[in-house]
């Protein structure tokens, strides 16, 4: 498989851009697109991107990978960030701050019960962007309001790369 990189378009800006929207502002301005199976998306920053453009063996990655851009199950292209995105979005909206106890859990994959937010602020969206106390991105959850017991589940956290199986 032949990888390709260039610099992001416009659509895909405007895909990146509005997703970040439903939690903030964006911060960062410069994006790049590695090209394979799926459309990995990368920020980078002028240096970075001059360096990448005068290199002879073309990268297959560089800078900080942000998302993937694919199309889902209603042929729809979308935007699916991690949670090194981010560091990239100035977060004031759908986001929740976790008690010691639950932010611990929370990066082990457990689910959060409604006591164990310290605060939130939930609008539009079900995804929340989930923070300790220290202000710290621990990871994304799905908020379920009738859910005491599970009231954010966990999507994905900072823990589960240590989780993972390694095949040997």
């Amino acid at each position: 498989m032949v990888l390709r990189y260039r610099r992001a378009s416009s659509w895909e800006l405007d895909l990146i851009l509005r997703e970040a929207e439903k939690y903030g502002e964006l911060k960062h301005d410069f994006f790049a697109v590695v090209e394979g199976r799926f459309r990995d998306v990368y920020a980078v920053n002028g240096e970075v991107w001059k360096e990448v453009e005068n290199l002879k063996v073309k990268p297959y990655s560089f800078g900080t990978f942000i998302g993937t851009i694919k199309i889902d199950e209603n042929l729809v292209e979308k935007f699916y960030p991690n949670i090194e995105f981010f560091h990239f979005v100035d977060v004031w909206k759908n986001y929740a701050i976790l008690k010691p106890k639950a932010a611990f859990l929370f990066t082990t994959g457990k689910d959060v019960p409604k006591n164990g937010v310290k605060e939130y602020r939930w609008e539009g969206t079900k995804k929340l962007v989930l923070f300790d106390e220290n202000g710290i991105i621990l990871g994304i959850g799905r908020i379920q309001p009738d859910n005491g017991r599970a009231f954010i589940r966990n999507i994905t956290d900072v823990g589960e790369f240590l989780r993972r199986h390694r095949k040997a």
